[in-house]
């Protein structure tokens, strides 16, 4: 019987034991008396939970005891889960690459070389109408489409139902990987056009509020003002709550209007700042990637991550056991309290790298690790 989370409080026997009014400790098994504390202990969280004083925290013990659920990017080195504003002048061809964008994420074709994760994709092009997305894509695309790539040109605004059309989407494609809203301000709630650091951080986070839990990217198509500023992301319109809240930002910029070079700033929590040059093709309208100011930075191999990933193949596509065991496996040099840490760390790096899934429980006789290839259904 586990002891974590999922225990529940033992069930009073019935029969033979009925004629036993008396209960003798010595007979009570461990399982029951560890049940019977967990359940003691929920009762006394539960309490603290109620006193309006109590802070819940986590040590930093607990965070390493912990695996956290891992959240792939979408675009390997450009794009991540999360709430990021997309942001540019007007006119300047930010609804054409996020039809790109779009196109690409539902299709799973590559972006400029990037792999792409294919997932379902919202797209609320709230200032078009139908027949000109319709003329966009077919001009940008062709005959080529994608039946999980959804549009909509109308919504609900923020604080009047945007967020239960947005989480019944989400219920609806549980596969959804990115919802675009172009732009923010057609969803911003009466009265919210009333710029204060305060107002706006709290609209990014009551998106994030609505979208976060399911591991999603939600970009928010924006607009910069016109004064200039050494840093460029300051241009953003409005205060610096949008970009304090969101968890990345791009920026797409022209030098002149009339051209068709652009650049584009990415800056983001999970990802090294980025400028990248572009050009728009003419006649499909598509933006093309011409250079990188720098190379996209990868994490430097991980060598307890290369030795797992040399034990999970497909010829051997599971693996169980306890730490030290795993330790013995892979003929390294560490203490197996070590390992469990680095393991719990980087589970969802060795998840997305090399698509092998980590499980670690405890059990009455110690930890517990499981190992299993991820198979590709596609």
């Amino acid at each position: 019987m586990s002891v974590n989370g999922k225990t529940t409080a033992p069930v009073s026997s019935v029969g033979a034991d009925a004629e036993q009014p008396f209960a003798d400790n010595n007979i009570i098994s461990d399982d029951s008396a560890k049940s019977n504390d967990y359940f003691y202990e929920m009762q006394r969280e539960f309490r603290r939970m109620a006193d309006p004083s109590y802070l819940p925290t986590v040590s930093m013990n607990e965070l390493y005891d912990t695996v956290y659920e891992s959240k792939p990017p979408l675009i390997d080195g450009l794009l991540y889960p999360g709430t990021h504003l997309f942001v540019g002048a007007p006119k300047l061809g930010k609804s054409f690459f996020m039809a790109q964008l779009a196109y690409h994420v539902s299709a799973g074709i590559p972006l400029w070389g990037y792999p792409v994760r294919q997932g379902t994709v919202l797209y609320l092009a709230l200032e078009d109408d139908f027949r000109r997305l319709q003329e966009r894509l077919f001009r940008m695309f062709g005959t080529d489409s994608a039946e999980n790539l959804h549009f909509a040109i109308s919504a609900h605004q923020l604080g009047n139902g945007l967020d239960k059309q947005l989480q019944g989407f989400i219920q609806k494609y549980p596969d959804t990987r990115l919802i675009i809203i172009d732009t923010l301000q057609k969803v911003r709630e009466v009265g919210g056009e009333k710029f204060s650091y305060g107002n706006d951080y709290e609209i990014i986070t009551r998106l994030k509020q609505a979208t976060d839990g399911y591991g999603i990217c939600l970009l928010l198509v924006y607009h910069t003002r016109k004064q200039q500023s050494d840093d460029k992301f300051d241009m953003i319109s409005g205060t610096n709550g949008l970009l304090g809240a969101a968890d990345g930002a791009w920026l797409l910029q022209k030098e002149k209007r009339t051209s068709n070079n652009a650049i584009m700033d990415i800056s983001g929590r999970d990802q090294q700042d980025q400028r990248l040059y572009l050009t728009k093709d003419t006649e499909r309208l598509t933006w093309q990637l011409e250079k990188t100011e720098t190379e996209l930075w990868k994490e430097p191999p991980d060598p307890t991550l290369e030795a797992v990933a040399k034990i999970i193949t497909d010829t051997s596509p599971e693996w169980s056991g306890s730490p030290t065991e795993l330790v013995n496996k892979l003929e390294l040099d560490m203490p197996p309290n070590v390992l469990t840490k680095r393991l719990n760390v980087g589970a969802g790096r060795l998840q997305n790298e090399h698509g092998i899934h980590y499980e670690n429980e405890r059990k009455h006789s110690g930890r517990f690790i499981k190992l299993t290839l991820i198979v590709d259904t596609a």
